[in-house]
């Protein structure tokens, strides 16, 4: 497909040393991918900037713009800015195979390396799992005062972040400030309790 062929890195053709090759990533980018039901438009620049050495070729990707997304909220369509710094290493050996996620293996007479998928994936890895309008962020931070280690963050006066576990609640429960929204429940159960 002559669209795919945009985006072949013909690296045989290029000397020992750095080089810098742009790509233009609009919505016909995104539509290619059939498996795609996430992005479907886009504007982003990409620049490779390639530094081709005796035994291999290091590619670092600069991706920059943005990408339409639905929010999960309240599925109104936003624009999402990316800033994508990533990069992959492709070796010299003696057949074409997959090393590691970042680390391909090719042949000296490999003519060129087609970068979409790659461009492909690192966008859809730089998404956030919660797509949230702009316009709800606050809100949500607002609500969801959660650790990452699966804690409740109660924030007061004295203490600027104190982390509980949901296994374990505060140690001493007079010595310390109570999280005002829990501080009319705490009412009504000392009530029942006299």
């Amino acid at each position: 497909m002559k669209f795919w062929k945009t985006f072949d890195i013909e690296v045989i053709k290029f000397k020992e040393g750095q080089h810098e090759i742009d790509f233009e990533i609009g919505d016909d980018f995104f539509q290619s991918f059939e498996d795609n039901e996430i992005l479907e438009k886009g504007k982003l620049t990409v620049r490779v900037i390639m530094e081709k050495g005796v035994n291999l070729i290091e590619l670092t990707f600069l991706i920059n713009g943005t990408v339409e997304l639905t929010c999960d909220r309240s599925l109104e369509v936003f624009d999402h800015p990316l800033n994508i710094s990533e990069k992959m290493i492709y070796k010299y050996g003696s057949e074409e195979q997959e090393i590691d996620e970042n680390v391909y293996m090719i042949t000296r007479d490999t003519p060129s390396i087609n970068v979409a998928q790659l461009i492909y994936e690192f966008i859809l890895l730089a998404l956030p799992a919660k797509k949230i309008h702009p316009d709800y962020r606050n809100e949500l931070d607002d609500e969801e005062d959660y650790d990452t280690e699966g804690g409740y963050i109660y924030l007061d006066n004295e203490s600027e972040n104190e982390v509980f576990t949901k296994d374990d609640g505060p140690k001493d429960e007079e010595s310390k400030p109570i999280d005002p929204r829990w501080e009319k429940l705490l009412k009504l159960k000392n009530k029942e309790q006299s």
